[in-house]
């Protein structure tokens, strides 16, 4: 084999590069311990030292966080669990009933995350069988004539694209509503809808909020021109 040829000593510093600290920092740092060099290298920005997690937990606390060290093994954060949000209580029929009413005290309507089916809207008057409505029609036909509801959440329903057009239609013979909220549905709405709602926008100057997420670039921005104007008017 090769004879053994033993490795050359490394250089030491100049003089003018050698580091001297006040006695009682060389004597904290020669008895640290690896998980404090850790939260000193963090402190100090050497944060190429470590995880991004050893990291942000060392700066982000005042007390030693870190008891593994700076070559400890990356472990992930413990999974928490969290609850399902309570089902919608809110009294379908009977909040479909105060809407059709125009009942002067009803000003927030929240339908959204309702675990039940949504019922239809029965209509008819003593003389004439009573028929079923889908929702959104008699949600539309509630926003032609009710002038008292302030707030409406249709997030996270079933309403298709036809039944959203007719809301937003009826929404041209409204002059109450401030906010209305239709994101989320089981289906995408489309492009014809995204531009009925931003051209419903431009025409209902009341309307301060509205909560969809746009997927097309045009209808975002006219409809985001058009709530900005609204609030100035307002």
């Amino acid at each position: 084999g090769k004879p053994f040829v033993p490795k050359a000593a490394a250089p030491e510093l100049p003089r003018e590069e050698e580091v001297t600290l006040e006695p009682e920092l060389e004597e904290a740092l020669a008895n640290a311990t690896d998980a404090e060099m850790c939260d000193i290298a963090a402190i100090l920005g050497m944060y190429t030292l470590m995880s991004n997690k050893q990291y942000y937990d060392a700066i982000c606390s005042g007390n030693i966080t870190n008891t593994e060290g700076i070559n400890s093994v990356v472990q992930p954060d413990r999974y928490r669990p969290v609850p399902d949000e309570p089902p919608n209580p809110t009294d379908v029929e009977e909040t479909l009933r105060q809407l059709q009413a125009n009942d002067p005290a009803l000003e927030d309507v929240n339908l959204n995350n309702i675990k039940v089916a949504v019922p239809t809207c029965p209509q008819g008057d003593g003389s004439h069988p009573r028929v079923s409505v889908p929702v959104p029609r008699a949600v539309a036909e509630m926003l032609e004539e009710n002038q008292t509801l302030q707030s409406l959440n249709l997030e996270s329903n079933f309403i298709t694209s036809a039944g959203m057009l007719r809301v937003l239609a009826a929404m041209r013979s409204n002059r109450g509503l401030r906010e209305l909220r239709v994101d989320n549905q089981s289906q995408r709405l489309g492009d014809t809808v995204e531009m009925a709602m931003a051209a419903m926008l431009e025409q209902c100057p009341q309307v301060l909020r509205f909560g969809y997420h746009f997927t097309l670039q045009g209808p975002r921005a006219r409809a985001a021109t058009a709530v900005t104007r609204n609030n100035e008017l307002r």
